[in-house]
């Protein structure tokens, strides 16, 4: 079994399936459930998730997105494994945060709380590969690729989908 965990771009992305740029990963991630669901487990990461809804209310709020996204993040945790996060993931991420700082490689600042680390720690808690836009920070911790490098044989090009087909992670409805 392959353990895939969604970085925040990549969440960010299917909360707005039907932006022209986004529809691929969307797609993606709808052939990649049809063909694969007994080959691989895809992961909303807790720390993923907080990232991603902090910049989304902070847009409601600015009156600049709408509560649409918001459901559709909910609707991703119910669709996918929903990963919390807990006390030995947080440890292990103060590891690698004080790792990262000793090498002289921060992935943030001194004073901000870390995502990078934690979402590896919490890619290492279940030997997971994170599917990202930004491998430069995850990839010194754990694996990390675009979602266009998990275009497998067992998984091949996914298909061009109408806005009415899918499971869920297209939205005829608006962007």
């Amino acid at each position: 079994m392959t353990n895939l965990l969604l970085d925040t771009g990549i969440l960010g992305r299917l909360c707005h399936p039907r932006q022209k740029q986004n529809r691929p990963v969307a797609d993606w991630l709808a052939h990649l459930l049809d063909q694969g669901s007994e080959q691989v487990q895809v992961f909303v990461p807790e720390i993923a998730d907080y990232e991603l809804r902090c910049k989304l209310l902070h847009l409601i709020r600015k009156g600049q997105g709408t509560s649409k996204s918001i459901e559709r993040l909910d609707d991703l945790e119910k669709l996918l494994e929903y990963l919390p996060l807990d006390t030995e993931t947080m440890r292990h991420a103060a590891e690698l945060w004080a790792i990262a700082r000793q090498q002289g490689l921060p992935t943030a600042g001194d004073l901000a709380l870390d995502g990078d680390v934690i979402l590896a720690a919490q890619a290492l808690a279940v030997q997971g590969c994170v599917i990202t836009t930004n491998r430069q920070h995850l990839s010194r911790f754990v694996p990390a690729k675009d979602w266009t490098e998990m275009q497998t044989p067992q998984l091949p090009n996914p298909p061009e989908r109408k806005p009415d087909q899918g499971n869920g992670l297209t939205d005829p409805g608006g962007s």
